[in-house]
């Protein structure tokens, strides 16, 4: 019995030696555990141990040989992909070719594209690009008086930030004074900075348009949606321009003590830049007066009052009552008397025509009928044309 008992005891120790080889390295921990609990174990169960252990051990180092395989194949895949991904890069195009490429986007897409790196930044901030797409969009009702707008906005946003940081370095200074310096703990991600556009680059003006932070002065034809008392004729006014609607609201200045007028959804086609550099509120000094014929085109400043500001009225230069408007004999051009006619207004109407001197021409009228300001000649089809299609469907009286 002795004997049997001490059989049962080593044989699986004896057993599991041999198998040492080609038993996983753990394997080996059983004969610790058969001699520490060697009157618990019998031989079925060592046997079954055994088997289950051989059967992991295979399955394990098949296991271990695919993930070895699949690991190979994914290393060498993002090789391959970075290699494909470095042969790629829109970096490594020639110079001139990535900037044909960027000259191509649309506003939306160069912006995304000067999110992508600093290098792609750098290149799709430039001016070069953002001139021809202010020029296409804005270039129309965008003047000389909207850029000094701009441009004194910028300085006044330099003298604020100056005085800031003037501010913030005094404050430092006493900080620093009372308490060490270790407890200002630096930014982790300054990325207002590195996303910020040069105040001064057309990028920024564009993106201030495009966005309404920036209302601009600018004209509007037929103001206050074509009233009747406004009909071809062009004021001054603020726009800010509205993305979802694509339509601008203007802001007019007050006529004398009257609110500011506010017009919405004002559209594109009935806006332009100032074409003179003159306040709506100051006399245009006319520099054409002694070249208008009869059959010139003709906008003419005009004001109800001397509180209110002046706007621009549409007119043609007619013959005097002396002539009979014969081509071959007409002498008006010699006079200095000047007529000028708004066609727009029935016979008889006291605002169809008006006279001034072709000499000695500053601001002419009265209270009744308003004042007449400075002229200037239309000299090109396209303004003509603008206004022709801005014409009145009845005749106003």
């Amino acid at each position: 019995m002795l004997l049997l008992y001490f059989f049962l005891t080593c044989f699986p120790i004896i057993f599991l030696f041999k198998l040492k080889k080609s038993l996983p390295p753990w394997a080996t921990e059983v004969k610790l555990l058969s001699l520490w609990f060697g009157k618990d174990v019998s031989f079925s169960s060592v046997t079954k141990l055994i088997k289950t252990s051989s059967s992991l051990s295979y399955f394990t180092s098949k296991m271990s040989l695919k993930k070895m395989s699949l690991t190979s194949k994914v290393d060498n895949f993002e090789e391959e992909v970075v290699e494909e991904g470095a042969a790629m890069s829109i970096l490594d195009l020639p110079e001139l070719v990535l900037e044909s490429i960027l000259e191509r986007l649309p506003p939306a897409s160069l912006c995304s594209m000067a999110g992508v790196c600093s290098s792609l930044r750098s290149r799709c901030i430039t001016d070069h690009f953002w001139e021809k797409h202010m020029k296409n969009k804005w270039g129309r009702i965008i003047g000389p008086v909207a850029y000094r707008e701009w441009q004194w906005r910028i300085a006044l946003r330099k003298d604020s930030s100056h005085l800031k940081q003037g501010r913030s370095k005094g404050l430092m200074r006493i900080f620093s004074i009372v308490r060490p310096s270790w407890w200002i703990k630096p930014k982790v991600d300054d990325c207002s900075k590195q996303s910020s556009l040069p105040r001064e680059s057309i990028m920024s003006w564009f993106l201030a348009l495009e966005t309404g932070r920036f209302c601009f002065p600018a004209q509007v034809y037929n103001r206050e949606n074509g009233h009747v008392g406004f009909m071809l004729s062009c004021y001054d006014a603020e726009l800010c321009y509205d993305q979802r609607t694509d339509t601008f609201q203007a802001r007019y200045s007050p006529h004398g003590r009257r609110a500011v007028a506010i017009e919405n959804n004002v559209p594109w086609e009935r806006l332009r830049a100032p074409l003179v550099d003159t306040s709506p509120h100051d006399l245009h000094i006319s520099d054409c007066l002694n070249e208008l014929r009869p059959g010139d085109h003709i906008e003419i400043q005009w004001r109800r009052n001397k509180e209110f500001p002046y706007g621009w009225w549409y007119g043609v230069v007619g013959h005097l009552a002396s002539c009979d408007g014969n081509e071959n004999y007409c002498r008006c051009h010699n006079s200095d008397t000047v007529v000028l006619e708004f066609n727009q207004y029935a016979l008889g109407s006291r605002w169809r025509h008006t006279t001034i001197d072709r000499k000695e021409h500053r601001e002419e009228g009265n209270e009744g009928d308003g004042f007449y300001g400075g002229i200037r000649k239309l000299g090109s089809d396209e303004e003509i044309s603008t206004w022709k299609r801005l014409w009145p469907a009845e005749i106003l009286e």
